[in-house]
């Protein structure tokens, strides 16, 4: 059931539990939850509260927008839920396989944009295996918790939803590994430049970067380095939206 649809919210618990309250410096404010259970019952502590009130409960500031700050949701809420992977290549819940990923919603309470799940190796070559890429890893279990993005809400006025756990059916995971060996193919073979957002049915390649300018090395057609723009796998939104109905 959906939490959020046109500023209606469930306002769920108001308890909250202790946390550092020093200066934010990236690092989670909780010990990593012992188990899925703890983990859900502190999303559960979030739904219906907006993002100004836990980032005052942690002493974060909040960004007048994210134009310069993308990511500063996500931040937010991997540190008060205790998140402990920071940048090392594992799922956000280390120890329980979990990944969290926000899932924006517009006044509809639909996603508003493609979903970011992890960065495209540009120079990949020899034989690809789907069960041990890291996006397979990253979609094994993954935490989606909703939040407001409308533009013209401000972003501490935005409220979090509810959060609920997924796993894709055999059914999901074989429509995103079509979608990733055929892209990955791509890249083997040096397609990197001309792959488009429109390939792949839940799966999609775009750019991965602050601008145009930015660049990465790639490989040709010819089997030549290049420098093309860094690029990241995302769900599409029609993905999404069928997750969030589902869940």
């Amino acid at each position: 059931m959906l939490v959020i649809v046109g500023r209606q919210r469930l306002l769920g618990y108001h308890a909250w539990m202790d946390i550092d309250k020093s200066p934010f410096n990236g690092e989670p404010r909780t010990s990593p939850p012992e188990s899925v259970d703890e983990l859900m019952l502190r999303c559960q502590m979030l739904v219906g509260k907006t993002l100004g009130q836990v980032a005052g409960e942690v002493g974060m500031t909040v960004p007048a927008d994210l134009l310069r700050h993308k990511g500063w949701v996500g931040s937010l809420l991997e540190s008060v839920l205790g998140a402990d992977a920071g940048n090392k290549a594992e799922p956000d819940f280390m120890h329980l396989g979990v990944e969290l990923k926000t899932l924006p919603l517009n006044k509809r309470g639909q996603p508003k944009e493609s979903t970011y799940v992890c960065t495209v190796s540009m120079q990949q070559t020899g034989e690809l295996d789907w069960h041990q890429s890291w996006l397979k890893r990253k979609l094994s279990t993954v935490l989606w918790l909703p939040v407001e993005a409308e533009s013209d809400i401000p972003l501490a006025e935005r409220y979090i939803g509810q959060a609920w756990l997924w796993q894709p059916s055999p059914e999901q995971e074989a429509v995103l590994r079509r979608d990733w060996e055929e892209l990955m193919d791509r890249i083997v073979l040096g397609g990197q430049s001309d792959i488009t957002a429109r390939e792949g049915e839940y799966l999609q390649i775009r750019p991965k970067a602050a601008n145009s300018r930015v660049l990465a090395v790639g490989v040709s057609s010819e089997g030549l380095k290049e420098k093309v723009n860094p690029k990241g796998f995302y769900l599409r939104t029609a993905f999404t939206r069928l997750l969030l109905e589902q869940g």
